[in-house]
């Protein structure tokens, strides 16, 4: 049960490093710094559970 707990963190802070190189200035409206954030952190967590979830199915743990 623990290497999932890891898995899922390690594949969270991946997909927030890949997120970084993605420039939101263009999708987010001004003074709507907040909400970005949120956005990112869901969006990292998403990929992390996708990635993560991926992984473990080629380990079925």
């Amino acid at each position: 049960m623990n290497i999932r707990i890891y898995l899922y963190i390690i594949c969270s802070m991946v997909c927030a490093f890949a997120l970084s190189g993605i420039n939101f200035d263009r999708f987010i409206r001004k003074n709507k710094v907040v909400e970005a954030r949120i956005l990112y952190f869901v969006l990292s967590f998403i990929g992390g559970y996708l990635l993560s979830e991926f992984f473990l199915g080629f380990w079925v743990i």
